[in-house]
């Protein structure tokens, strides 16, 4: 599966996962440091409460939140960079 210029999406959608996952994990660590904590700011959405579908012998739960930091955007912007110069 190679996009126009030749390069894998599927690359480009693993860096751009570890870009989230990595913002919000230093959004997490500088939390509590007053120089970096603008790192955590952002919006969280999505269900607040979630949809249970109770079938008698199945139960199934869905429920979905998302929550978006300028340290996540940052690292999407970081792993689009990286993808680009792949």
């Amino acid at each position: 599966m190679k996009g126009k210029a030749g390069k894998n999406n599927w690359a480009l959608f693993l860096l751009l996962l570890a870009g989230i996952v990595l913002g919000g994990f230093i959004s997490m660590l500088t939390a509590n440091i007053p120089a970096l904590s603008w790192l955590g700011y952002g919006q969280t959405f999505g269900l607040d409460e979630p949809i249970v579908l109770n079938l008698g012998i199945l139960v199934i739960t869905f429920g979905l939140s998302i929550k978006i930091t300028i340290a996540s955007i940052i690292g999407v912007i970081l792993a689009i960079v990286i993808y680009h110069f792949l």
